[in-house]
């Protein structure tokens, strides 16, 4: 049965003193909201992962953006970047391809917004609900799943989740407003047969047959530290499924 979650701030996790800290993948999808990673949404979930202990590492697919945006008029430049080398602006260096990594090597998985997610990762800015996931990602992640390795969206990047594994997932309200400007994705998840969940930029969903936590984040137009808050409620919750296999 899916539990919602309420945050509530900087909710520790429970460990056991002795145990091996939890092994987790972050996937990027390039740098900057427009056609990357949401700086904001990655920056929360390094710093929750760090905070909880957690041995992470970070990898992106070695191939070039869907396109490159200019950040502060939203129009298309012509140049090529490439969303690895983009992506390690976030890492700060420290990252591998997306093909390096190995399930075996990780006990769960991350995967933060930004339209790289929805350009980059899958092509769902462009085809919506008839979209298709990269290749690379989409075999981790159906590794990921196979294994029972709980895996976390948060903004955009649900609507992966709901084409590879047809659960349930949520991005926040399902009505568009000023302030849920991109909630019409979630007629595209219910449309790729997922179950979509109504919720706030305060919730997460944990979906339990699939293991899967997804939340809202910067689909809401909302403060920052409410995002802040919620990437790392996702994260904590993530990590919690991790104990509980």
């Amino acid at each position: 049965m899916a539990r919602v979650v309420a945050s509530a701030g900087a909710r520790a996790l429970s460990t056991q003193s002795g145990l091996a800290a939890p092994r987790v993948a972050l996937v990027l999808s390039g740098s900057g909201v427009y056609d990357g990673t949401e700086v904001h949404e990655a920056s929360a979930a390094m710093g929750a992962l760090s905070r909880q202990g957690a041995d992470y590492k970070i990898f992106a697919p070695d191939k070039q953006q869907h396109h490159v945006v200019n950040h502060m008029t939203g129009e298309e430049m012509d140049e090529s970047r490439n969303v690895l080398v983009e992506a390690a602006r976030i890492a700060r260096g420290n990252i591998q391809a997306l093909d390096k990594l190995q399930v075996a090597d990780f006990d769960a998985v991350v995967v933060p917004g930004g339209f790289g997610a929805a350009k980059n990762l899958s092509n769902f800015a462009v085809e919506g609900a008839a979209c298709t996931v990269d290749a690379t990602l989409t075999d981790i992640l159906k590794k990921f799943h196979a294994e029972q390795k709980p895996m976390g969206f948060c903004c955009i990047a649900p609507v992966i989740a709901a084409n590879l594994f047809k659960g349930e997932v949520t991005m926040g309200s399902d009505t568009e407003s000023d302030k849920w400007p991109f909630a019409g994705a979630a007629g595209a998840c219910k449309e790729m047969g997922a179950d979509y969940v109504v919720g706030d930029e305060s919730k997460v969903h944990v979906d339990q047959a699939n293991r899967i936590v997804t939340a809202p984040a910067f689909m809401a137009n909302t403060a920052v530290h409410l995002v802040q808050d919620n990437v790392t409620n996702m994260v904590q919750t993530v990590l919690e499924l991790v104990g509980r296999k």
